[in-house]
């Protein structure tokens, strides 16, 4: 499986150096021209804007679109997603940046609240030609400042990436979103791969962001109702089932193989008092953490 691309791995992945200012987070905008034709579906660590000229597929969830006319594509780092372009000529921009970028301008408290990057949204808005030369009017600016000398630059980049938020609000999303035939298979692929990909647990300080069914379907923008189904149907085993399932194949991994606490191990594994995970811990086994540890000696 793919693991989830960090900004340091996007720059890796392009041949290019990754090139970080202290206190502002990480901000840099591109033309489409040179990109992949097919991109693997994985999550990235972080946000992307794309202006998107040429034919191609987004697949999305249990979903995917087609692209056959000029489109915006917001992306979140929570949401996992593919581009398949379907000929060569690809061309538009794009912007990636993180959530660190945003906080230091003090403008959007949590930008993943926001309607355009908000969990369970639309991410693809298509555009007519006025809305496309207005958009890309604002990325050339975009690039033109990034490689200015001005003081307050990052200041500018995040104006301009404000006005490409709110130019975008004002356009209705796509709606013509169509289901695989095989839905129920691909779902289960997806959160099967979006539950691998919390894992494993390298820093206590590192807690699973995704614990419950209902995180797992937002990630993935579809009702919970709709992931039980497809996870009950394809593995026999409901979804609290499997998270739990892999949740205690992590914490007898780390029973085993770190010196962390028990109280470590709670909060690594999302558990706000290492009490509940104890409980949760027998409840499933049988068995205690310490006592997992006390075989060992």
């Amino acid at each position: 499986m793919e693991s989830n691309e960090s900004v340091n791995g996007f720059y890796k992945r392009i041949g290019l150096e990754c090139i970080k200012t202290p206190g502002v987070g990480h901000f840099n905008v591109f033309l489409r021209e040179n990109c992949a034709m097919i991109t693997p579906y994985s999550r990235r660590d972080y946000y992307k804007i794309s202006l998107i000229i040429g034919k191609g597929k987004l697949h999305y969830a249990n979903k995917w679109i087609h692209v056959d006319s000029p489109a915006l594509l917001f992306s979140n780092p929570l949401i996992p997603y593919s581009w398949e372009a379907e000929d060569s000529d690809q061309k538009g921009f794009f912007c990636l940046f993180t959530d660190e970028f945003m906080h230091a301008g003090n403008r959007i408290s949590n930008i993943q609240e926001s309607q355009l990057f908000k969990i369970g949204g639309t991410p693809v808005f298509f555009i007519n030609e006025e809305q496309q030369k207005t958009i890309s009017d604002i990325f050339i600016k975009m690039m033109t400042e990034i490689q200015s000398d001005y003081l307050h630059k990052y200041d500018m980049l995040r104006a301009y990436l404000h006005l490409l938020i709110h130019e975008t609000m004002k356009i209705q999303p796509a709606e013509n979103f169509e289901p695989y035939q095989n839905a129920s298979q691909r779902v289960v692929s997806l959160f099967m791969e979006l539950l691998e990909r919390q894992f494993p647990i390298d820093s206590p300080e590192r807690s699973l962001h995704l614990k419950s069914p209902v995180d797992y379907a937002e990630s993935l923008s579809i009702h919970v109702n709709s992931l039980n189904r497809s996870v009950k149907e394809i593995t026999g085993k409901t979804t609290s089932q499997q998270i739990a399932a892999r949740i205690i194949q992590e914490a007898n991994a780390l029973l085993k193989h770190t010196d962390w606490n028990v109280s470590e191990i709670a909060y690594g594994l999302g558990f706000e008092e290492p009490a509940y995970f104890t409980n949760y811990f027998k409840k499933q086994t049988g068995i205690t953490p310490n006592a997992v540890r006390l075989d060992l000696v």
